[in-house]
């Protein structure tokens, strides 16, 4: 399981908890922590998308001027 998954997986649960509450706080302290951990996920795709660019770049060499 990579880092997206993982932190989809804790949004979800997050989802879950806030689905759960019968406290309106705790509900939506749930949804702001679902909310966050949305958020680290697409940060954590940016960034393996990013690594994939920059490493084809490397393979394919130094630009030409």
């Amino acid at each position: 399981m990579n880092q997206y998954e993982v932190y989809c997986a804790q949004a979800e649960t997050q989802r879950r908890a806030a689905a759960q509450a019968t406290l309106v706080n705790r509900r939506e302290m749930h949804l702001r922590a679902a909310a966050t951990w949305e958020a680290m996920a697409e940060a954590a795709k940016d960034n393996v998308e990013r690594a994939m660019v920059n490493e084809a770049a490397k393979m394919a060499g130094p630009a030409v001027s």
